[in-house]
């Protein structure tokens, strides 16, 4: 899974979601992600039809949502899936997450039928605590692959690396920038002027630190370019101890069926 891919979240606007993802997999990024209630997939499926990178190089992933997590809806819903995104599999299926339809044993039943079927490489989980992090890799018989959760240098969600790191389950950042509020941050501001970098490229050299991949939202060309940079900002042990420091906290994402 390349430590740096393409967010879609709220990306609503038809062409403007086509041409981002094109224009970021001809930028050299591999990693593609979406989800069913970003109601967006026929178009991502588009932008990768229109680049001029082979589908085996690209690393696909995509959600089931909250309404669809019984087993039928499950199995319904990918094929609904895949057809939108004009695809045979995807690399990576999450259960969006651990709310309303989801059963573990239901759920997860489902998703390991989906990969006896092709359908899907792996299994992901998204927004799961660590208890249930461990109740999903008990109850799936495929390994669990990652956890996709809000993590950025204001919600570190230290307990939760750690708990994932020991148990072999990659961590996926979605809003790694705290959806703008890394430009507002003094410590990233001087570090950023230290590189000669934007704050945006220190927050995910941070994560891509801390051993986590990340998923940046952008749209235009600019912002999709200036987050790739970011593979080329080698941050010091300074740097990190900084950012690590930072005394505020600040969640994002938080609606009212969240496990937290």
């Amino acid at each position: 899974m390349p430590m740096l891919g393409l967010g879609t979240w709220e990306n609503t606007d038809a062409d403007e979601c086509v041409n981002a993802v094109q224009t970021a997999l001809e930028m050299g990024y591999r990693h593609i992600d979406t989800a069913q209630i970003y109601g967006n997939e026929a178009e991502v499926g588009e932008g990768i039809a229109q680049a001029d990178v082979p589908r085996e190089d690209i690393f696909l992933a995509t959600k089931v949502w909250i309404d669809d997590l019984d087993a039928e809806g499950v199995v319904e819903t990918t094929r609904e899936s895949l057809d939108k995104l004009g695809v045979e599999y995807v690399d990576l299926l999450y259960v969006h997450w651990p709310a309303r339809e989801y059963d573990p044993e239901e759920t997860l039943g489902a998703f390991d039928d989906l990969v006896a079927e092709g359908l899907t490489d792996r299994i992901g989980i998204s927004n799961f605590e660590p208890a249930q992090v461990d109740e999903a890799i008990e109850t799936a018989e495929n390994d669990i692959f990652a956890n996709q959760v809000e993590l950025h240098p204001l919600l570190p969600q230290e307990e939760l690396r750690e708990h994932c790191a020991e148990r072999d389950v990659e961590l996926v950042a979605y809003s790694p920038l705290a959806r703008g509020k890394v430009f507002d941050v003094p410590e990233l501001q001087g570090i950023a002027e230290k590189h000669d970098a934007s704050p945006p490229q220190v927050s995910l050299a941070w994560l891509r630190e801390k051993g986590v991949t990340a998923i940046p939202k952008a749209t235009s060309e600019a912002h999709i370019a200036d987050n790739w940079a970011s593979l080329s900002l080698d941050l010091d042990d300074e740097d990190v101890a900084k950012i690590d420091a930072i005394d505020e906290t600040d969640r994002r994402v938080d609606p009212g069926f969240a496990p937290w």
